[in-house]
């Protein structure tokens, strides 16, 4: 069976609708961080102009390609396999980055890291989007967060919503001017960055 995730379900089309208007000029996306390959399935049949590359740690690669066989999407690529640790990551061509929930799931150093080694791998004027939760001023943006950010934190202290002025002072430092945040549903985030020449 397919994995599927209620949430990923829930934010699919917001999600669209900003990723359309910010790739729209872009040819090859990099997803970090793929899950349970549901975004991909959407997004890439309804992104025709982008060649949508898949990718995660291999123990979520069966559900990605579960996703993948039934699409009828010639550019949703199957998963390669990547961790946020690997040194090297792998070699992808891509002018895009996109991942979606992971900050908050990985340490504080995993994160930086993941943005380190995206700025890296983006050329000049290449684009990073990241969607998830995040705080601002350290102070969560409602209730919803404030208790999910503890459940986080309960089962892995390492874990936890991460500040949008960390990130976005992070991804600038490396390399990635900060573009926009855009609110989205249930109190998440889209931030978007570019990459410096």
């Amino acid at each position: 069976m397919k994995p599927f995730s209620p949430a990923c379900e829930r934010n699919q089309e917001p999600i669209l609708a900003v990723l359309a208007d910010f790739f729209a000029d872009r040819k090859r996306v990099l997803e970090i961080g793929s899950g349970t390959g549901q975004h991909a399935a959407f997004f890439a049949p309804r992104l025709p102009f982008l060649t949508w590359q898949t990718s995660d740690r291999r123990e979520h690669h069966a559900g990605i390609l579960a996703w993948h066989a039934e699409s009828e999407a010639a550019n949703f690529l199957a998963p390669i396999y990547l961790d946020v640790e690997m040194d090297p990551w792998p070699r992808v061509t891509c002018d895009a980055l996109f991942s979606a929930n992971t900050l908050h799931i990985m340490s504080q150093a995993q994160g930086w890291r993941m943005i380190e080694k995206a700025a890296a791998l983006l050329p000049p004027g290449g684009k990073m989007a990241l969607y998830g939760p995040f705080h601002f001023e350290g102070a969560p943006t409602g209730v919803g967060n404030e208790r999910f950010d503890a459940m986080l934190r309960a089962s892995d202290p390492l874990s936890g919503i991460r500040d949008f002025e960390a990130v976005r002072d992070h991804a600038q430092a490396h390399g990635l001017a900060f573009f926009e945040e855009v609110a989205m549903p249930a109190d998440n985030r889209i931030l978007t960055f570019v990459r410096q020449g």
